[in-house]
This record gives C-alpha cells, sequence and structure tokens, in this order.
C-alpha cells in the first residue's frame, strides 16, 4: 500500500496550491514535473504557458475556467486549459481555492489513457482524490476556503 502526504506550494488568500508526495518522498509531483522539464528546450514554451497559467491561478483562484476535464465525470482530476499542444499538467480541482498538482509530461497520444506514463499520474490523482475525501468525510482532514487544516500531519493510504 502507497502511502502519500500533501506539500505546500503556495498558500495566499485566493487559493490554497498543494503537490502530493508518494511514499515518504521530499519530491513532490509538481516539483518533479518541474525539474523534469525547467531546462528542456523543446518544450520550453509549452513549459512557461503552463507556468503563467498557474501564476494567473494564484492571482485569481482555481476558477473552473482555468481547466479542463480530464478524468472521469464523478472525479476532480483536470488538466490546465491551455493552448499546449504537447504539455500536460494533471491537478485535482478540489474548489475554487484548492488546487493540489499533480505530475504530467509530453502528450504524444490522441487520449491520456493511449500513454501509460500519463494514465499513471492521472490515476494517482483519481487516488488521492478518493482517499481526501475519505479524510474528510471521517473528519482526519478539514478543507475551509483555501486551507485544508492538519495537512502537515495528515498522511494518506492508497
Amino acid at each position: 500500500m502507497a502511502t502519500a502526504t500533501l506539500k505546500t506550494i503556495e498558500q495566499n488568500d485566493n487559493v490554497g496550491m498543494f503537490s502530493i508526495c508518494f511514499d515518504g518522498s521530499e519530491e513532490s509531483e509538481f516539483e518533479k514535473f518541474l525539474n523534469e522539464f525547467k531546462d528542456n528546450a523543446t518544450y520550453n514554451r509549452d513549459f512557461n504557458v503552463i507556468l503563467l497559467a498557474l501564476s494567473k491561478i494564484i492571482d485569481k483562484g482555481a476558477l473552473e475556467r482555468f481547466f479542463r476535464n480530464e478524468g472521469r465525470m464523478n472525479d476532480n482530476v483536470k488538466a490546465l486549459a491551455i493552448d499546449s499542444r504537447k504539455l500536460r499538467l494533471y491537478c485535482l480541482r478540489i474548489s475554487d481555492q484548492i488546487l493540489i498538482l499533480g505530475n504530467g509530461g509530453v502528450k504524444a497520444t490522441r487520449t491520456y489513457q493511449e500513454d501509460s506514463k500519463l494514465s499513471g499520474y492521472v490515476m494517482d490523482l483519481q487516488s488521492f482524490d478518493k482517499v481526501l475525501l475519505k479524510a474528510q468525510k471521517s473528519g482526519k482532514v478539514t478543507i475551509e476556503k483555501n486551507m485544508i487544516t492538519d495537512i502537515q500531519s495528515a498522511t494518506f493510504e492508497i
């Protein structure tokens, strides 16, 4: 069984932005994405478009219009709605004020399901989405506006 924790990426009045760390890793899924693509000349434009979109979310909140559905109808998995044909960053949009950033990569297939790496990132987020909902229902964590309470101490079993 895998364990996951949440790391705070950004916290302001508009949004709480978090990312998942699996199995005691110091590096979050979002940081892995950053490290993989920050020096990649081929995807430099797409990477910068993603960073720009994230800065808009930091300024305005995780508003619906910044995302498009990626997972199934009953989950919160989204991708940034940007004009990038190549790079995808997957995330969980919990509310206008809570965003959990996952990992992403180069989309070379028509759908993420056709790419085992991207499909894995989406499935990780779908699993975490369910576990987070269960943790909320049981009172282990509380989501209030832009905060997830007890997030520093919470470990989730996936």
